[in-house]
């Protein structure tokens, strides 16, 4: 399972899913909290919300998601993990060729997020 793969050829969600919930153990294991995704997921989701109304303005802000994981994970260690997936997702989404594209890789990265978070949960991730 790659990145590139779900962003790009996962047609039914099959490998997202897998993928995501292999994600959500591992972060888990390395005792990331809940508030420490839903940090970033709240943004993920404000960009979400202006997506079709300003496609540039909102790809900035995913942009600007990276440096805020840099962040994050310089201050606790336990999000390198989420921020390596996360960066690799946003960079496929800025790796699109045409609006089309972007708008649906977008939508994959969003998927992606809210299933790592779902999974983060239901694997017993600590507040």
């Amino acid at each position: 399972m790659s990145i590139h793969t779900i962003m790009t050829a996962d047609e039914n969600g099959a490998e997202l899913v897998s993928f995501a919930k292999a994600t959500a153990e591992r972060l888990v294991k390395d005792r990331l909290t809940r508030t420490q995704i839903r940090n970033i997921f709240t943004e993920v989701r404000q960009i979400e919300a202006m997506w079709s109304g300003n496609e540039a303005e909102a790809m900035r802000r995913l942009n600007m998601v990276k440096p805020k994981l840099s962040y994050q994970s310089a201050r606790h260690r336990q999000v390198k993990y989420l921020e390596t997936t996360l960066i690799e997702a946003i960079d496929e989404v800025n790796n699109a060729s045409s609006t089309e594209e972007k708008t649906e890789r977008f939508q994959r990265f969003t998927n992606l997020f809210e299933a790592i978070l779902a999974y983060h949960r239901a694997a017993g991730g600590r507040n």
